[in-house]
């Protein structure tokens, strides 16, 4: 069939990208799933830093990609061996596709999934090969998903079914800003009950993570930002404390208002001036976690010896180490009983046709969820 997707084309483009244009909408030939495999038609998908790290270079994919992997959408066709999904079933779109028999897959632990890992980075789907062409050429798949697109076939282990009742709108932020940020608290830290939060970036992430540590029972939450308008919308979501990073003292300021510290600090900007700052703002004791995916040659330092002498522990997290078949309905019961009000984060709607000029205005900072509706 026949389907009109955005295609990145150029690595490393220009700003502003709506008169750059690296992404080209183009009519492309999506073939029928395979085994393991479903069709599903797109209904919206989310702009995310992770589409934006492809774009400038951060993260470097194979070209042509079909972009996008924040979605929601309906099955339309399931392929051979696929039994319990069928036509009409509501979904959310996974980035890390899980094979369920690799090393990590077998631990619990299906967002560091090896096979998924290979197809994300070769620009596959997690059973091989692509679906998506042009009558010259292959164009590549971004993480398994391509959501920027009016359909994609995507592997059986890429989608999670939802409740109907969840407009798609709001049920794509699950798939990657909400299990990511919200994992990274209750997954990969595990705050305890009363903890002290510190969330450093405050896109869709950090303020997924704000929100996840609220609903876990952090007695205190400090937001960190360049954005002031960010600032301001952490302190309506529910932050206590909110601090601009601009401010050379803001170090000196968050340990003095804390009483030494924060129990946890999130990073989840990707740049290593968030990462020194969640760091150096982790109380004795305490654990700093890293959602950010940052240029592969960036590097970040710490003092070795606090290390030990104030036994700090850091630790990264990827997908928010979910399990999005389990995580996923969780969260979503958290928002239907209005514990988690992640529908607050959407800031802009816009057509596929805009997604260039909407990258623009992900770029500057100024918005936590721009979604393209079908």
């Amino acid at each position: 069939m026949q389907v009109r997707s955005a295609v990145l084309r150029e690595i490393g483009a220009t700003t502003p990208y709506e008169e750059s244009q690296p992404i080209h909408i183009e009519t492309l030939e999506l073939d029928s799933p395979e085994k393991g495999e479903v069709l599903i038609q797109i209904k919206a998908a989310s702009l995310c830093h992770s589409d934006l790290s492809v774009m400038n270079g951060s993260r470097p994919r194979p070209l042509p990609m079909a972009l996008g992997h924040e979605a929601a959408g309906v099955i339309i066709e399931v392929g051979e061996g696929v039994t319990d999904l069928e036509p009409g079933d509501h979904i959310a779109c996974v980035f890390v596709p899980s094979c369920g028999q690799c090393g990590p897959c077998r631990e619990g632990r299906p967002a560091l999934c090896e096979p998924g890992a290979a197809s994300n980075t070769a620009g596959t789907l997690l059973g091989g090969g692509n679906r998506l062409h042009t009558e010259t050429e292959i164009v590549n798949h971004h993480v398994g998903v391509s959501a920027f697109s009016e359909y994609a076939v995507v592997s059986r282990n890429s989608v999670v079914k939802v409740n109907k009742d969840i407009p798609f709108e709001k049920a794509a932020l699950f798939g990657c800003a909400v299990i990511t940020g919200v994992g990274a608290v209750v997954n990969t830290a595990g705050i305890k009950l009363g903890s002290t939060v510190a969330v450093v970036g405050l896109g869709g992430v950090g303020l997924s993570a704000l929100l996840g540590a609220i609903a876990a029972g952090a007695s205190r939450i400090v937001a960190v930002d360049i954005n002031e308008n960010k600032l301001k919308q952490a302190k309506e979501l529910g932050a206590t404390d909110v601090f601009n990073s601009k401010d050379p003292d803001v170090v000196e300021q968050i340990r003095k208002a804390t009483g030494g510290g924060l129990d946890y600090a999130f990073e989840t900007a990707g740049v290593v001036p968030a990462m020194e700052v969640a760091y150096a703002v982790t109380k004795r004791g305490g654990t700093t976690v890293t959602t950010g995916l940052p240029h592969p040659e960036h590097q970040f330092s710490f003092p070795y010896l606090s290390l030990t002498a104030e036994e700090r522990t850091i630790k990264g997290s990827y997908l928010g180490s979910c399990v999005p078949s389990r995580d996923i309905p969780r969260y979503m019961n958290l928002f239907q009983e209005d514990r988690l009000p992640v529908d607050k984060l959407i800031t802009d709607f816009i057509t596929l046709e805009e997604v260039n000029k909407g990258f623009d205005i992900l770029a500057k900072g100024d918005s936590s969820r721009i979604i393209i509706k079908f």
